[in-house]
């Protein structure tokens, strides 16, 4: 992801806001994408400010490798730029779990930020097709069966309803 990704398209005819393209996904049987399920998300404020500081961060990276770094756009390169394999990706994400007051790294890994995104969207609202539009499933079925936990143990649907129908009084 090079610096263009995060400004976005600012001047573009409509503007295009800064994104990540999800066209890939390679695991050990190969690329897990399919032509369906290839698209490109726009990021939140939040994650381009971090993203921004990253790849600030990264001149260091460049400085301290000179000669030795390779250039390939990545977000999260390793110390040289070149792909990080799977198993430095999860000792990075443990590392950053570590760091998380409340979190256990054990029981953590770069999947279950998946499942936390399709709660959260669910938990506020969010329709279940976007969402599973949003993760790249074809239907809603996984999404919900697999994906989406219940996040707030009660539900409240039904008397928020009722309490509308009847114009309960909530001071009481």
């Amino acid at each position: 992801m090079g610096s263009r990704l995060l400004e976005g398209e600012p001047d573009a005819s409509p503007p295009i806001p800064p994104y990540v393209a999800v066209w890939r996904s390679v695991r050990s049987g190969g690329d897990t994408k399919t032509r369906k399920s290839r698209r490109t998300l726009a990021l939140p404020a939040r994650c381009v400010e971090v993203l921004w500081q990253h790849w600030e961060d990264q001149g260091w990276d460049r400085l301290a490798a000179g000669d030795d770094w390779e250039e390939h756009g990545l977000v999260f390169p390793s110390a040289v730029g070149k792909e990080l394999d799977s198993t430095n990706i999860r000792r990075a994400f443990r590392a950053a779990i570590d760091k998380a007051e409340g979190a256990n790294a054990k029981e953590w890994t770069p999947r279950e930020l998946r499942h936390s995104f399709v709660s959260l969207l669910s938990d506020s609202g969010v329709p279940l097709e976007e969402i599973s539009r949003l993760v790249g499933h074809s239907g809603t079925a996984v999404t919900e069966e697999v994906y989406r936990k219940q996040i707030r143990p009660v539900i409240q649907t039904g008397a928020v309803a009722m309490d509308g129908i009847f114009k309960a009084d909530p001071n009481r």
